[in-house]
């Protein structure tokens, strides 16, 4: 295992790499960039990590860590300059929370479940934020999908909750009526209306399943577009285009690719 000192100097060798970069002798591209532009890039990156982790791709996933931790450093670069804090000022802050939210490990309080755990979290979050609704603080640049697995979850904290996934399953399916229903009547706000009821009970679903289901639509994307570039090389191989073929074909053909488990 490497020592803490030789990791501490390997951070600090990461913080002065782009103090230098947005630096007048540094590069101009690194010096153009803002708060703004990093998050785009940021959020690309904590994609591309998400992926390798869902892949179990251990290879990618250390640069791609890499890559993350490096648009943190980036961020908070660009705020000290601007004298709003520091990365030493980050760093404070997230040891000091780590600290105090689990005194259970660095103080006297007892916890035998990751539930009490989860309350704790909870309750301190938000006691310190004084904020005066649960769902205060969520992202709104957030994916909607993540973002009503996120709101479950704070509702959950506080005891509301479904009794297990088979009783959200029973919401799902009456959700999916009453969205027949609306498709049948035709009134095209009722049709989007339950779309959302349908999406967020699929979330509510996912999580009493113990997943998340950003993570499982993104998986249920990989595979759609594994088995669909399967069809066009079957295409090919008969010359024949994609467009050009019947939905009867198609249809035969998604099956066969379906079947081969790709």
């Amino acid at each position: 295992m490497e020592n803490k000192e030789s990791i501490g100097r390997r951070f600090e060798k990461l913080v002065e790499i782009l103090a230098l970069l947005r630096s007048e002798q540094g590069c101009p591209w690194d010096r153009e960039q803002d708060g703004r532009t990093i998050a785009n890039y940021f959020l690309e990156e904590v994609f591309e990590a998400t992926d390798a982790v869902m892949a179990d791709d251990s290879l990618s996933l250390e640069e791609e860590l890499g890559d993350v931790l490096m648009e943190v450093v980036f961020l908070a670069q660009i705020y000290q300059e601007k004298g709003r804090f520091s990365i030493a000022a980050v760093l404070d802050g997230i040891i000091d929370k780590m600290t105090r939210r689990h005194p259970h490990v660095f103080g006297g309080q007892r916890m035998q479940t990751s539930r009490e755990v989860a309350e704790c979290w909870q309750d301190q979050k938000n006691s310190e934020k004084k904020r005066r609704s649960v769902f205060e603080g969520m992202s709104r640049s957030a994916p909607a999908l993540l973002q009503a697995f996120q709101a479950g979850q704070r509702a959950a904290a506080c005891g509301f909750d479904w009794n297990g996934a088979l009783d959200v399953l029973d919401k799902v399916k009456e959700e999916v009526q009453e969205l027949e229903f609306a498709l049948r009547v035709g009134e095209d706000e009722k049709i989007r209306e339950e779309i959302g009821d349908l999406l967020f009970s699929l979330a509510s679903l996912s999580r009493q399943a113990g997943h998340n289901p950003e993570l499982a639509l993104r998986a249920a994307n990989r595979k759609f577009k594994r088995r669909f570039r399967a069809m066009e090389g079957e295409l090919k191989k008969t010359g024949r285009e994609l467009c050009s073929t019947s939905l009867d074909e198609l249809d035969n053909l998604w099956k066969k690719v379906k079947k081969e488990a790709l």
